[in-house]
Formats: C-alpha cells, structure tokens, sequence
C-alpha cells in the first residue's frame, strides 16, 4: 500500500483513544454508586436555581419588553 505507515499509524492513534475512553466510561460508571453527603442535595438545588433563575428571568423580561413595545406603540 502506497501510505501503509500513515494509515498504520492513524489506526494506533485511534485504538489509544478508544482504550481512554474505555477508561473514563469505566470511572463513570463507578461513581455513580457513590451515596450523596448530607448536604450535596441542597447544593444542588441552590445551584440549579443560581444557573436557570437568571436566564429564565431575562427571557421573561425579553418577552414583556416585546409585548410591550408592540401594544403601547
């Protein structure tokens, strides 16, 4: 074959990645296990409310300022 050594090595290069993968599929699926300490639900409530309040107020503001602009002008 004209490139045998490119394409020898691309494929090393793509078995390396697939075997990391491997590995981090591996530590996933270990973590999930894992019992939640006593206050990582709350944690996670108040940052979810932290990320989804202010984008949700800012769309809402978006969609009055329209409603806005298009009844009282």
């Amino acid at each position: 074959m004209l490139f045998q050594r490119k394409v020898n090595r691309a494929l090393k290069k793509l078995h390396e990645e697939s075997q990391a993968a491997q590995g981090d599929m591996d530590f996933q699926e270990q973590e999930e296990g894992l019992p939640l300490e006593k206050n990582d639900f709350l944690a996670m409530v108040i940052s979810a409310f932290l990320v989804f309040v202010p984008a949700a107020l800012l769309v809402l503001g978006g969609i009055l300022l329209i409603g806005y602009l298009f009844l009282m002008h």
